[in-house]
């Protein structure tokens, strides 16, 4: 992958935003983003190919009279750079004004981020991620005979960004990640279990794919011979994943401006209210070390920021974005986000970054220990259809274990979790010492009790 010079991109920007206000737009903004992949495939136990990509493009929104236009292209010459920045100001001319618009940001400075670039991800060649991914497919495979391996890979991924608008904000970013990632099933005596997934994801070059690989076959194999569970209450052990999908589209919504402004948030008007046992202190950290979600600036070139949301189980901040921040006259918090894939193609939209629980001193062993009747949940199905605006969820709790005098005593099948985000947050009576980042959310073991559970008949 090549190296990415910042002029390659600020110079475009600049040349976008002097064309859309020369055709009298009254604010405009170009955003653009370049960025190179390599990608290395598992199926069916086997190494299947290698992929290398690359993407650039360029997002311009353009104001006019209260009213936005957008346009994005993913060819960068002279022709459709002047061609997207027309069209966005003819959109814009188009387009109903917004009286709640004030402005696009006016620069500010941005902070240093740390471990979210490494040099030696862009020069690894598709041969070192091919011996990558045989490490977490041996390791696999080499847990347990019963193992298969059905899906997986590693890949690469050097991207920069940069934004520029007429009020004179001019900022360029490059980050790199890299991922490892394997699904596997158990067969024995005619019984499959359920997929079971597990992957490192690292802005640095510090994976595990021998942990991956045997994380996920053990977690396969210690799937079979799954057992029905009764329905009652309960405490839950929620692993990361599964805690991430419960919160993406509960919690984290509801701290968002724009729902909050939309009436579309439990916590409307609740700044300063107990909302989450005192155990719970959550800051949304634009700019946390090594952060899968880390850049110096947000989608619109707001600076990052550490926001403090939840402190001990006190509601003390919402997240906003350039338009939610100047529609309730407060500052941004550097929230606005363009999307992983393809970012110019989108205008932004409020999102978190890295969703941080801060952790307590227990051990995983110890959480699991101090349970006599339980259950350990690594993921849940169905997250995505919860109520953002009341909290509520059900959800298959998948792959799950049940928890009998302190250890882990069997897999269990088709139990269903159900209740709201807010009351799982109350119930929250302890926090493991072993943070990981998934996706949003940056977070320990947490146990809740009293988890409503809906067994199989």
């Amino acid at each position: 992958m090549a190296e990415l010079k910042p002029e390659e991109l600020t110079n475009i920007g600049e040349k976008a935003v002097k064309i859309a206000t020369k055709k009298g737009a009254e604010e405009a903004e170009a955003f653009l983003s370049i960025s190179s992949s390599i990608s290395v495939g598992i199926e069916r136990g086997q190494i299947v190919r290698s992929v290398k990509g690359m993407d650039r493009g360029l997002g311009v929104r353009a104001l006019y009279k209260k009213a936005a236009g957008f346009s994005y292209t993913n060819i960068l010459t002279d022709k459709t750079i002047q061609d997207a920045a027309v069209k966005a100001f003819h959109s814009a001319k188009a387009s109903k004004p917004d009286k709640n618009w004030v402005s696009l940001p006016s620069p500010k400075k941005h902070s240093a981020t740390k471990s979210t670039y490494d040099k030696r991800l862009p020069a690894i060649p598709p041969d070192e991620l091919v011996e990558t991914a045989s490490v977490a497919l041996n390791a696999a495979e080499g847990y347990d005979k019963r193992v298969f391996p059905v899906g997986g890979g590693v890949g690469t991924l050097l991207a920069a960004r940069a934004i520029i608008n007429s009020y004179g904000v001019e900022a360029y970013d490059k980050g790199t990640s890299i991922g490892c990632s394997i699904e596997t099933i158990a067969r024995e005596a005619g019984e499959v279990t359920p997929v079971c997934f597990e992957f490192n994801a690292e802005r640095v070059y510090k994976i595990d794919p021998e942990w991956v690989g045997r994380e996920a076959a053990r977690q396969a194999i210690y799937s079979l011979k799954a057992k029905k569970i009764k329905s009652g209450n309960l405490p839950i052990i929620f692993t990361q994943p599964a805690f991430h999908a419960l919160l993406y589209y509960t919690l984290i919504n509801a701290v968002k401006a724009d729902y909050v402004q939309r009436e579309r948030s439990a916590l409307k008007g609740k700044i300063g209210e107990k909302i989450a046992s005192d155990l719970v202190t959550v800051h949304d950290n634009g700019l946390l070390e090594g952060g899968l979600q880390t850049w110096k600036f947000d989608g619109e070139g707001a600076p990052s920021q550490k926001t403090l949301l939840i402190e001990k189980g006190v509601l003390k901040h919402y997240l906003y974005d350039n338009y939610t921040a100047k529609k309730t006259g407060v500052e941004s918090t550097g929230n606005a986000f363009r999307g992983d894939l393809a970012p110019y193609a989108s205008t932004p939209v409020l999102e978190a970054t890295n969703f941080t629980f801060s952790p307590r001193n227990k051990s995983p062993e110890n959480l699991i220990n101090e349970i006599d009747d339980g259950l350990i949940v690594y993921g849940v199905q169905g997250a995505h259809s919860s109520n953002p605006e009341s909290g509520e969820f059900s959800v298959v709790a998948t792959p799950a274990w049940k928890i009998e005098k302190g250890s882990v005593a069997y897999a269990v099948k088709g139990a269903m979790l159900a209740g709201t985000v807010f009351d799982v947050l109350k119930n929250i009576s302890a926090l493991g010492n072993n943070t990981r980042k998934i996706g949003h959310l940056v977070a320990p073991w947490i146990r809740v009790e009293n988890v409503k559970i809906i067994g199989r008949r």
